[in-house]
Order: C-alpha cells, then structure tokens, then sequence
C-alpha cells in the first residue's frame, strides 16, 4: 500500500482512493423505497419504527423524525411491487438509522419489546444495532455509535464485529423514559447493499466514487465510508447467487449522498462519469446507477432544500 492511499485521520487508518476522494463532511440524507401499499408501509413505520409523516401525496410519503423537518425515508407506492423474498435480492440488503444516543437505542429497544415487534439485536464493537424488516420485506437497522475514542484499530483496518447484543444493559441506559418517537437529531447513517462480487463494488464506490475502504477483510464484505467514519456504505456477497431488483420489486429506488458543495458533487460526477459508469445531471444534483441498478444520488448541501 502505497503512502498516498493511507487515510490521514489524525493517525493514519483506512485505504483512500487513487483517484478522487469524497470530501471528509460527507453525510447521507434519505433513502427511497418503493413498497407495494402505502397505506400499509405507514403505519409500520409510524407505529414500529416511530417516524412521523412530515408531507403525503397520493402514491407517496415523506417520513422523518419528531419535531423535525428532516426526511429520511420516502416511500412510493407501486400497488403490483412483488416482497423481497428470503434470500434477498442484489441491491438493498438493509438502511440504517442512526440515533443520537445510547440511551434513545435502549428506549426504542424496550418499545420493540412491549409491542411485541420481532427483531435481530447485534454488538458491532463500533456501534449496537437493533434489525427489522418492514412489510415488503425491506431491511431496515435502528442503531447508536459508541464513541470514536473507543474503536479500535488493527494497524490500517477498523475493528468490527458481530457479537450478542447485551439488551438489558442497553435497555437500562434509557432510565425508564418511555418511547416518543425517532427524536431530533437523528439522521440516516449507513446503507448496506447486496452485491454479487466485492471487486464490483470496490471499482464502483471506492476506485470511481471515492469512498474510503474502512474495513476489508470482514468475511465476504467491504465497509467504506468518508471522513474516517466505521461506513457510510457497507456491500456483502450473502446473496450470491439472487438476482437484482428489478422495477417490478420492493426495492431500494435511490438513496442520497450529502456532500459540501455543487463543486464536490460535479467533481464526484465526473469522476464516476470518467470510470464509465452512467451519470445523469439534474439541477445541481447527479444521480448515478451502480452495477446492479441502485440509484444513488449527489446532494450538495450548499443547495439542499430537502
């Protein structure tokens, strides 16, 4: 590994990019999801999730969190969408929803439980995560970062894990409070995809977009991100063999990258353009398509009005 590739975040960690780099403040914005009945896919995440209608049109949604104008997650109706089946599809394996603390995790933790929702619980080391599936079978993570000055490093790499969650812990660290909702402050943290070859997507989101590699050698995935976070983006082969979303399915349409500035966005374009990858301009915004045709879309925050 060559000294130019090393990430500089106040020690040296991770792989950047030969070529163009995101910029260290970007962020992502909301994912959009086509599910097969509004009506249905509101109240899951309403009522499970916590998430609130911020706008409603007649075959879409806008949701985000409470006492907040910030969206997160769109929903489009497509009343013939066919489920995700069990073994999933190429696309999305699950977004994730990151809360602003700890204490927020265990009192949505404790919901889940007096509703009776079932979900996966796992200790990443980095961060505790909280998995559902909603009603098209779209994967969903709730979850909180420990600290930054608690990862750990194996020389370059992140330390990541996946190990049992200690739920009564965590629930005790909500201190009885009761579950109001997805509270202000929250943002959407990570998406995590199906790919059918990790060399694909290292090509697509660290060669061409500029995404640094974090974590590489977590069986059959690749974890990257920007400004040194455990991952904005996570990809895994644990669907090899499935086909990809089509526009007949429930699926992943798009999902949002935040980045500074128009400047970074039509640089980022243009360097995912040049790699040979399609690239679509709308406004001040770029949407582009990865290998297995999930839409994400360049957001520069100096024009962001979402």
């Amino acid at each position: 590994m060559s000294p130019e590739q090393m990430v500089a975040t106040g020690t040296e960690h991770g792989i950047r990019p030969r070529g163009y780099r995101l910029p260290e403040a970007t962020h992502l914005g909301r994912v959009r999801l086509v599910v097969a009945d509004l009506e249905r896919s509101i109240t899951f995440y309403e009522k499970v999730l916590g998430l609130r209608v911020l706008r409603r049109g007649g075959d879409s949604a806008s949701l985000g969190p409470v006492a907040e104008d910030k969206e997160i997650v769109h929903l489009r109706e497509l009343s013939t969408a066919r489920p995700v089946p069990r073994r999933g599809l190429l696309g999305l394996y699950h977004f994730a929803i990151l809360l602003p603390d700890r204490a927020a995790l265990g009192r949505f933790v404790a919901h889940l439980g007096e509703i009776g929702a079932y979900a996966g619980m796992s200790d990443h080391f980095v961060s505790e995560a909280v998995y559902l599936t909603d009603p098209d079978g779209l994967g969903i993570e709730v979850y909180a970062d420990r600290p930054r000055g608690a990862w750990r490093y194996d020389e370059r790499q992140l330390y990541m894990t996946t190990n049992h969650l200690d739920v009564e812990d965590l629930v005790k660290s909500a201190r009885g409070e009761p579950w109001t909702g997805i509270p202000p402050g929250t943002v959407l943290g990570h998406v995590h995809l199906y790919v059918d070859e990790i060399a694909k997507a290292e090509a697509f989101y660290h060669d061409a977009l500029g995404f640094d590699k974090v974590v590489w050698s977590y069986p059959g995935a690749l974890f990257m991100s920007a400004g040194g976070y455990h991952h904005h983006l996570g990809t895994n082969t644990w669907a090899r063999g499935a086909p990809a979303a089509t526009d007949a399915d429930a699926r992943l349409l798009e999902w949002d990258i935040i980045v500074p500035t128009r400047r970074d966005a039509d640089a980022a374009a243009e360097s995912v353009k040049k790699a040979g990858y399609p690239v679509k301009q709308e406004g001040s915004e770029w949407l582009l398509t990865d290998p297995w045709g999930t839409g994400l879309r360049l957001v520069p925050e100096d024009t962001e009005t979402r």
